[in-house]
């Protein structure tokens, strides 16, 4: 009976030992397994407790070639990772990628694929020509111009546009500014904003 009461008593304690005795896990749960060029990343990591350490993350491609280290800090249970730049074809081949997460001594990969879905891209840093613009700090003669220089050198792939006429209109309407200003914040798509500059082609006041 005193064998059977001391058994007892070290499983009682084993069970109530602190959480801090069990291994941490981590996961890397992705907002979704296919993304396509102008979207951006977005996964969260999940852990089973907050050490303070950070959690490490390394992206791959199917070729073994990565990131650097990145580190995240881990302040709660679920912490979303969002990305501020979105994939882009200069940057970023097609295919299969990685995301392996090193969190307090346990490990984790997750998986998603890049794919061409034939969405209109146009780089993010170009944005800032648009807001020039927007604010009236150029012309709308050097946007105009701005924006010619970068389809002919391709840094913005638009569908093929055929001019309906010649024009020597340079104003350009006030509703492809205001698509300016919601392009800037995201409120519409490179898509969307695509459209208002094929219509400047059409009208003749980009010329390519």
């Amino acid at each position: 009976m005193k064998i059977f009461s001391m058994l007892l008593s070290l499983v009682l304690a084993f069970a109530f030992l602190p959480a801090s005795y069990a291994e941490t896990t981590v996961d890397v749960i992705i907002e979704k397994t296919t993304y396509s060029y102008c979207e951006k990343l977005f996964y969260t990591i999940k852990v089973s407790e907050v050490t303070g350490d950070p959690a490490i993350i390394h992206i791959r491609d199917e070729t073994g070639k990565g990131s650097s280290a990145i580190p995240i800090q881990i302040s709660k249970l679920e912490n979303p990772v969002p990305s501020l730049v979105p994939f882009e074809e200069e940057v970023f081949p097609l295919g299969k990628y990685y995301i392996d997460v090193e969190y307090a001594g346990t490990k984790q990969t997750a998986e998603f694929e890049l794919v061409d879905s034939g969405n209109v891209c146009i780089p993010a840093w170009i944005k800032q020509l648009a807001y020039y613009w927007v604010t009236d700090q150029i012309s709308d003669v050097s946007f105009a111009d701005g924006i010619k220089f970068l389809i002919e050198k391709e840094f913005i792939i638009i569908p093929e546009t055929k001019t309906e006429s010649s024009s020597t209109e340079t104003d350009i309407p006030d509703w492809v500014k205001i698509n300016a200003g919601w392009w800037i914040e995201e409120k519409i798509s490179d898509s969307d904003f695509a459209q208002a500059l094929q219509y400047l082609i059409k009208k003749g006041i980009i010329v390519i």
